[in-house]
């Protein structure tokens, strides 16, 4: 049923809007290949819809990697050199394509969370 993300801000209890977002699909021999890239819209989510549709999810690994530290220079947030955060990469599998695979992330420049969302 897909893929999508949801990005939300918790230092500024906002959605990220403006934030870059890479897709990787990833294989065990360490290879990777990027599906897309996207900028979050206002709702901190992708502009078009889910990152994978409906049908086109396949078993296997992915990588999404979230460019924090951008987005919160761009926010203005004064962060120490080397920030605490840069790019924030999850790893995860898809074990079955039938279903709906959401993975947001909860974000401040200093720590994040994610979880497997509906």
């Amino acid at each position: 049923m897909g893929l999508s993300t949801h990005v939300l801000d918790t230092a500024n209890g906002c959605p990220a809007a403006g934030m870059s977002v890479a897709l990787w699909a990833t294989s065990s021999d360490g290879t990777s290949r990027l599906i897309r890239e996207i900028v979050l819209n206002e709702d901190g989510r992708s502009p078009e819809g889910p990152l994978i549709g409906d049908g086109a999810l396949t078993k296997g690994t992915y990588r999404l990697v979230f460019e924090v530290k951008a987005y919160f220079e761009r926010k203005g947030v004064q962060l120490p050199e080397p920030a605490f955060l840069d790019k924030v990469s999850l790893d995860f599998g898809v074990a079955d394509p039938d279903d709906h695979y959401h993975v947001p992330l909860l974000v401040s420049p200093w720590s994040y969370s994610t979880y497997r969302g509906s």
